[in-house]
Parts: C-alpha cells; sequence; structure tokens
C-alpha cells in the first residue's frame, strides 16, 4: 500500500511517497530532498500529531477573544476532542502573552497557552 504526503517541516514541500507492507510497517519512503522528509512521512505513519491554534473568549477584556496554541503538537486523533473543549474556556481579562490557559489538557502532558496580551476592558 502506499501513502502519499506533502512535507511540511521546510518550505521546499517536497512529495513524498511511503510503501507499506501487509502490517503497516514502512518499506520505502521516496521523493524527499532531505531527511527531514524522511522524518515527516515516518512521524505521519506511525503518530501523526498536529498544533491546535484557536480562540478562546475573554471576559472584561480590550479585545473579545483570545488567540491560544498548543506548545507541542498534540495526537491528531485528539484535535477535535481538545477543539471542542477550548470552545468551552473562558478566561478574565488581563491575559499576559504565553499565559497556561489548559495545562496537560487530557492528561497529553501539552500546555494550551495564550498567544497575545488581552489588557482589560474600560
Amino acid at each position: 500500500m502506499e501513502r502519499k504526503f506533502i512535507c511540511i517541516r521546510c518550505p521546499q514541500g517536497c512529495e513524498l511517497t511511503t510503501t507499506l507492507d501487509g502490517h503497516g510497517a514502512i518499506t520505502s519512503i521516496t521523493g524527499n530532498s532531505c531527511k527531514l522528509g524522511l522524518d515527516y512521512a515516518k512521524d505521519e505513519i506511525t503518530d501523526p500529531r498536529r498544533t491546535i491554534t484557536t480562540t478562546i473568549t475573554v471576559d472584561g477584556g480590550s479585545l473579545p477573544l483570545c488567540p491560544v496554541w498548543s506548545e507541542k503538537p498534540v495526537p491528531k486523533d485528539k484535535v477535535m476532542e481538545i477543539a471542542g473543549l477550548l470552545r468551552a474556556v473562558r478566561i478574565k481579562a488581563p491575559v499576559a502573552i504565553n499565559q497556561v490557559i489548559s495545562e496537560n489538557i487530557l492528561g497529553s502532558g501539552i500546555n494550551i497557552l495564550a498567544s497575545r496580551s488581552i489588557k482589560g476592558g474600560n
């Protein structure tokens, strides 16, 4: 079986083809121009992860929403669950950049951080 990917580890965007045996083990990876492509294809097959970016509601702030992000990529199969949890989060202003909004989300060991400061409203 073959799986195709566009590598996102560097700006080149190599078109990767990964061949798997009948048990899901990687037998070959082609199309990469550097080692980053090999690592990306292996990770996508064995442990796909994504960085989460979204917004949360700020009460009493100069802005109604605060952008947040996961400090590390989270398992891809947990992205929608985490996004659902964050949809319900409300914080009070002021908010500091890099403030921990949710610590160890879903027991993943990954924190959700504010990606900008929000002052209290007038």
